[in-house]
């Protein structure tokens, strides 16, 4: 009875909170069972949905494992690989615990062929194999499984984090407006960044050099008004 692995993230592109990776793996004849779930990519399921099948996909699985990966943690490894690589070594991890037949992996790169082997690369003896593809949550539903386990962690984080701090973040990406208001209220607030935002990420950055040059600008405009405090005699 082969066992099938689906591999999959949530939160990749996102400048607020964790990466989340997430493994789902069935016996080839439990598929059909998740396919009369319903069970599809998470992006095309409500919130309530993707939480009634979280506990049902679990049921169902023969083993699953999910990773969180903070935003500090992301910050810490781009030092030495970009976002690519970070992620195929922890699918890699998930690959080697799980010990599939078939592994299905949504690629993170248009180069599918070229994460197939390396991720085969990071393997060593392990007999498996290897299926690497672009929006393959859409198109295998072990892989749509492992998304939904993903998706929910990562916006429970999301939501952990609100009731936290009091705020509202929105879905913590660059395109959503809610969170680029609330990265500036956060700048505002600790003077810099806290843990919880990847300080690596461009939109981060950008924004904390938007609020440095507004301050030198505020800072010219009080000196030429001769409000500065002089030293001196």
């Amino acid at each position: 009875m082969k066992k099938i692995l689906g591999i999959d993230e949530a939160g990749r592109g996102a400048v607020v909170g964790p990466l989340v990776i997430a493994g789902a793996m069935f016996y080839e004849k439990d598929i059909p069972k998740l396919k009369a779930l319903e069970v599809r990519d998470s992006k095309e399921l409500t919130p309530k949905k993707r939480e009634y099948l979280e506990n049902e996909i679990k049921r169902l699985a023969l083993d699953f494992v999910v990773i969180r990966i903070s935003a500090n943690k992301i910050d810490e490894l781009r030092e030495t690989r970009n976002l690519n690589r970070i992620e195929m070594d922890y699918m890699a991890d998930i690959i080697k615990t799980l010990r599939p037949d078939v592994a299905i992996i949504d690629s993170p790169e248009v180069n599918t062929e070229k994460i197939k082997n390396e991720i085969l690369g990071k393997l060593k003896d392990l007999e498996v194999e290897i299926i690497a593809e672009n929006y393959a949550d859409k198109k295998y539903p072990v892989v749509s499984a492992a998304s939904i386990l993903a998706k929910v962690v990562r916006d429970r984080a999301i939501k952990s984090l609100e009731e936290r701090l009091g705020e509202e973040i929105g879905v913590g990406y660059p395109s959503d407006e809610r969170t680029i208001k609330f990265l500036k209220r956060v700048l505002d607030k600790y003077k810099g960044y806290p843990e919880f935002v990847r300080k690596s990420w461009t939109t981060s950055q950008r924004l904390k050099g938007e609020k440095s040059q507004k301050n030198l600008s505020n800072f010219l405009v009080k000196s030429k008004s001769g409000d500065e405090e002089k030293e001196g005699k």
